[in-house]
């Protein structure tokens, strides 16, 4: 008998840790090239510093995105697609540098330092993503801002018009921001 309570027990505790998300089904991440051009602004992916994202659609279609700010736009429009099968974002804790990001993590699973004083692709502020916590620490200790998650990423920082980022003290002389 005990067996017959167990089963459905377990089910729904399993059921219950369902988020809808099917990570093993999901596509791995593409490695772009000079033929990665953005879905906001249509330009090359690869001639921006800073950390980058891509979106992989149901349809097998991928969106590339100069700034992780533009991928979070992206999921917050409501004329953009649901139907994302995968999101990717640069990890900061592992890439070789700022200027060409060269490792990916999934974008839900990243710790983000908003309001620090570094500027995306764009020369916008940026959220900047690390796969390690204490990475994010350290950078935020050293750059300015909080750690936060995908979910904690405040809409008006990343849907704020170029002239809030302006007023944000955006500076493009620094080196961080578009070629």
């Amino acid at each position: 008998m005990r067996r017959w309570i167990a089963i459905p027990l377990l089910a729904f505790a399993l059921a219950a840790c369902d988020d809808g998300t099917t990570t093993a089904d999901a596509p791995p991440p593409v490695e772009p090239t000079r033929d990665a051009i953005t879905h906001f602004g249509r330009m090359i992916l690869v001639d921006h510093d800073g950390p980058r994202g891509q979106i992989h659609l149901e349809d097998g279609k991928i969106l590339w995105f100069p700034a992780v700010r533009d991928v979070k736009a992206f999921t917050l429009l409501p004329e953009e697609s649901k139907d994302i099968a995968a999101m990717y974002v640069s990890d900061m804790a592992t890439a070789q540098s700022w200027e060409a990001p060269d490792t990916w993590m999934p974008a839900r699973d990243a710790f983000y330092v908003i309001g620090s004083d570094a500027r995306g692709g764009m020369g916008m502020p940026e959220p900047v993503p690390f796969s390690d916590r204490s990475a994010a620490d350290a950078f935020a200790s050293e750059r300015g801002g909080d750690v936060v998650m995908w979910d904690d990423i405040p809409d008006d920082y990343i849907l704020s018009s170029p002239e809030e980022g302006m007023d944000m003290g955006m500076n493009m002389d620094h080196g961080e921001g578009h070629k």
